[in-house]
């Protein structure tokens, strides 16, 4: 049986809004974190001049394909098995980085090696995008997410909502340049980041 995520669903259409606008031009996008697979096959889906590749860590593998197999889509595909800190990135020619909800569940160590190699795959003018919650000058922007990020360290100590600075400050020593914040329903943000 397929998994399903109700968040996916919930976010879906307004984060495609705002990828139908970031991305209007054919490229090759890799999604890190792909997690249940719904996110790559809506947006596939409703981007069929994106090429979409989808990446996880190899327990995550069986239910992206079940989604995948399904989708029976030809500009999506399967997933290749990677971890932000280790150095099994696809050798691809990359021109667009997507992941959602993925920075508040990693440690600081896992996020400072997820933006390095970030760095090193887009090509020039390359665009990084990342959805989810962040903390602004160490502050919560609603008690939402404060109540999201007790949760959090709850399951896991190294998890935590991360600061904007702390994660521009890692783009920058990637050589990329902030571009732009979108703000999302729920409290969330789009943070887009480009390849200098």
């Amino acid at each position: 049986m397929k998994p399903f995520s109700e968040s996916c669903v919930q976010n879906q259409a307004v984060i495609l809004k705002q990828l139908k606008l970031l991305c209007p031009h054919p490229a090759n996008i890799l999604e890190i974190g792909s997690g249940t697979g719904q996110h790559a096959v809506y947006f596939s889906k409703k981007m069929p001049h994106l090429e979409w590749y989808t990446s996880d860590r190899p327990e995550n593998h069986p239910a992206i394909k079940l989604w995948l197999d399904e989708a029976q889509l030809s500009n999506l595909h399967y997933p290749f098995e990677l971890d932000v800190k280790k150095s099994n990135w696809p050798e691809l020619a990359i021109d667009i980085i997507f992941s959602a909800n993925t920075a508040h569940i990693m440690s600081k160590a896992e996020v400072e090696a997820f933006f390095s190699r970030v760095g090193s795959q887009l090509q020039k003018e390359g665009l990084f995008i990342l959805y989810g919650p962040f903390n602004y000058n160490g502050q919560y922007t609603a008690e939402s997410n404060a109540r999201f990020d007790l949760w959090l360290k709850q399951q896991n100590p190294d998890s935590e909502i991360k600061d904007f600075e702390f994660l521009n400050s890692l783009a920058k020593q990637s050589g990329l340049e902030f571009s732009q914040q979108i703000d999302m329903p729920a409290n969330n943000k789009i943070l887009c980041w480009k390849k200098k």
